[in-house]
């Protein structure tokens, strides 16, 4: 049995979940291959071949998969997906825009979301906002699977050499076209990847307070900058920082919660982490119930203390 990895990437590098997905392949099989597929994403495969345990890398390269639509890179994924038992995605953006087409054109069950590997068929997935986890075995001849990278370990980006195998790209679909992007630049770590967070809750009361509190003591840590659903909810912060269920999945070596009651869907986002400090002024916050270190004291205190102090 071989699995294939579907790599998350910006054609010229590969994204920290593809190291995660790729341990989580070699727990379920012994043989990796990870398919980059994108335009002049020549790097990004050279890249993919570093990865330790990659045992070859394929290689798609056209104009229809320069945007990642999710169309075409499911087609690209189908083209090959007769040589895998396993297919794994990682749960980003991407890989949960393109798996369900895949499971859906081969007919079988998505597993979504997994955090362990159990055996070659058996899975472990939260569920109710990871107050359980549920154990899914499938009979499936082909697994599509999507990997919660905080489950895992991820793999060496480095001491890899695998063998780099060129296919003819996928026609474009025509059933979606790529208009434009956004794309916010910032000196901070992206907040999936950093291994430093500092999050604030709706008790910091206006956008003008929790950037005077958070923002300091994220630039003193050089930490990413995140926030609670009542945050961005209420306008505190933009919805691209949300932690939770509804959010981004974190698990940064150290997360510092400063406001935040700790209501179910956020925790689920965030309770993964190494190191947790919470910085409430209610001893009967919920946070406190995952948290390693509490502070119960008033945020507007305590937060610039730190700050101060560091």
């Amino acid at each position: 049995m071989t699995a294939l990895v579907i790599a998350d990437h910006d054609n010229a590098s590969i994204k920290s979940a593809t190291l995660n997905t790729v341990t989580a392949a070699k727990a379920c099989v012994g043989d990796v291959h990870v398919l980059v597929a994108g335009e002049n994403a020549a790097a990004a495969a050279a890249a993919a071949a570093q990865i330790a345990g990659v045992a070859k890398v394929i290689h798609a390269d056209g104009a229809s998969l320069k945007h990642g639509l999710a169309e075409n890179i499911a087609a690209q994924v189908l083209a090959i997906a007769g040589n895998y038992s396993h297919i794994l995605f990682p749960a980003t953006a991407g890989g949960k825009n393109v798996a369900p087409r895949v499971a859906a054109k081969l007919d079988v069950a998505q597993i979504s979301d997994i955090t362990k590997v159990d055996g070659p068929d058996t899975f472990e997935r939260p569920i109710y906002a990871g107050n359980a986890i549920a154990t899914v075995q499938s009979g499936d001849a082909t697994k599509v699977i999507t990997v919660r990278g905080t489950g895992f370990d991820a793999a060496s980006a480095t001491g890899g050499a695998a063998a780099v195998e060129t296919v003819a790209a996928v026609a474009d679909s025509g059933k979606s076209s790529f208009v434009g992007s956004e794309i916010v630049k910032s000196d901070r770590p992206e907040l999936t990847a950093a291994k430093i967070i500092v999050s604030g809750g709706r008790a910091l009361g206006s956008e003008e307070k929790f950037k005077e509190v958070i923002t300091p003591l994220a630039d003193k840590l050089g930490a990413a900058i995140g926030a609670s659903r009542a945050a961005v909810d209420a306008g505190y912060a933009p919805n691209d920082l949300q932690v939770g269920q509804t959010g981004k999945i974190v698990a940064p070596q150290l997360y510092i919660a400063c406001g935040i009651s700790g209501a179910i869907q956020h925790l689920a986002g965030m309770k993964d982490s190494k190191v947790i400090v919470a910085i409430n002024k209610d001893p009967e916050a919920p946070i406190f119930s995952v948290a390693d270190y509490g502070l119960e004291a008033d945020l507007f205190a305590a937060v610039p203390e730190m700050t101060a102090i560091i």
